[in-house]
């Protein structure tokens, strides 16, 4: 049977702006998709940094469209699009994918922000998506762990300003949300998943352990939320589902060398339009 939300589910999502779904991977999937990501060449030559706001490189690797390779069969398993479809209320497809490749002893924070406060002005009228977190490695606080802000998604979208080479929320509004709202640290183990609303506040620290942090987030939009104007992310385009045996059927396959066949999103387009900009066409 397909994995399915109960209510509770459902409510906790609308409510707090995310859902945490333990053991959602099983480890023989997980170590899988682990062993396969950390031994792929054109994974790691396709990444690219986008250094916070004191210099410090965050490494990723983003692509629009799941291949018949690992990444794609876990984009496409029902347990991960049966729940974005249930979450949406509508048919989801396939926004783009990417891997955070938050390596031990190394790397930047992410800032606060939230992902609709970019993806608004790639034509979507409306923040009906979701993203789906898979914790490829632990999560904790040593190792810099995702943050949330619960129920901040009701706050709307809110101005980005540029902060390094990343966008954040405006320092004076973003103070004063913080000294309304909580923090929550999102814990998390190899094979859990989170599904979070795109207004939804959240950052992340370094990564200061000896442990790595990787991290795949699939993102999904909804087919009545198609864009009405072409940006480096797709329109509505049909996604064909696998169950959720064909995880460990598939094997050990990620990207061709073939760099073609990959719709690779590269830096100078990657969050391109995430900051807010004035009728000059300037940064505010």
């Amino acid at each position: 049977m397909p994995f399915r939300l109960c209510n509770d589910h459902l409510n906790q999502y609308r409510v707090a702006g995310y859902l945490l779904l333990r053991s959602h991977f099983t480890r023989d999937q997980i170590d899988l998709l682990r062993s396969t990501a950390k031994t792929d060449k054109q994974l790691h030559d396709h990444a690219f940094q986008k250094s916070d706001g004191d210099g410090n490189p965050v490494r990723l690797s983003v692509w629009n469209h799941p291949e018949e390779n690992l990444y794609g069969i876990f984009s496409r398993c029902d347990r991960v699009v049966g729940v974005a479809e249930q979450l949406l209320e509508d048919e989801p497809y396939h926004y783009h994918s990417k891997i955070i490749l938050k390596d031990s002893l190394s790397g930047g924070a992410w800032e606060w922000h939230q992902d609709y406060g970019y993806w608004y002005h790639n034509g979507l009228l409306a923040p009906r998506l979701t993203s789906c977190f898979i914790a490829i490695d632990a999560a904790t606080s040593e190792n810099g762990c995702l943050q949330v802000i619960p129920q901040s998604h009701k706050l709307g979208r809110v101005d980005h300003q540029k902060t390094g080479q990343q966008a954040a929320v405006d320092t004076e509004r973003m103070q004063a949300i913080l000294d309304r709202y909580r923090v929550e640290e999102m814990v998390m183990q190899a094979g859990d998943v989170l599904f979070f609303h795109p207004n939804l506040l959240h950052r992340s620290n370094p990564n200061r352990s000896p442990q790595p942090r990787w991290a795949m987030i699939c993102c999904y939009n909804a087919r009545s939320n198609h864009p009405f104007k072409k940006s480096h992310h797709p329109g509505y385009t049909p996604l064909e589902r696998v169950p959720d045996s064909a995880i460990l059927s598939f094997g050990s396959h990620g990207f061709s060398a073939d760099a073609s066949e990959t719709s690779w999103v590269q830096n100078s387009k990657h969050q391109v339009t995430r900051t807010t900009t004035g009728p000059d066409g300037n940064e505010k």
